[in-house]
């Protein structure tokens, strides 16, 4: 299981800055993972990393097996969907449910992991964009209009 911690100079300080205040900021740590599951979902439709990097398309065997060339789209589509979030006064964090998560989101090699097919770049989907940080801090500040 793979961790990602991100870290916003911007971010972190208007956190502190309420928490010094006394504030809590529950409800929008909740609005902050429900705005980044969303937008972690639509980076499943536009098929890029939170740096706008597009994923890798899928080897040919793997869409082979696969019977189709959509990236990190099994049949069900679970990766997009069993996305959550946990929040609490002073932080949120959010990610996949799924057990292979951190393998499509980080990748691996068939040397380490010999059950895979093939190798598997990775293709991020879990991160914080330059938009992202931007609605972050909207978010604490809508808070702080209240």
């Amino acid at each position: 299981m793979g961790t990602i911690n991100v870290s916003s100079e911007a971010v972190e300080r208007a956190i502190t800055e309420l928490l010094q205040k006394g504030e809590d900021l529950t409800a929008p740590m909740k609005s902050i993972g429900e705005e980044m599951i969303q937008r972690t979902q639509q980076r499943f439709r536009d098929k890029e990393a939170p740096d706008g990097t597009p994923w890798a398309a899928n080897s040919p065997v793997t869409e082979a097996r696969k019977g189709h060339g959509r990236v990190l789209e099994g049949e069900s589509g679970e990766l997009a969907k069993q996305l959550s979030y946990s929040a609490t006064s002073d932080s949120v964090e959010f990610g996949s449910l799924m057990v292979y998560a951190a393998m499509q989101n980080f990748g691996g090699s068939k040397a380490e992991y010999p059950h895979l097919w093939g190798d598997i770049p990775g293709r991020e989907f879990i991160g914080l964009s330059d938009d992202d940080e931007d609605e972050v801090l909207a978010i604490l500040a809508d808070h702080l209009s209240l």
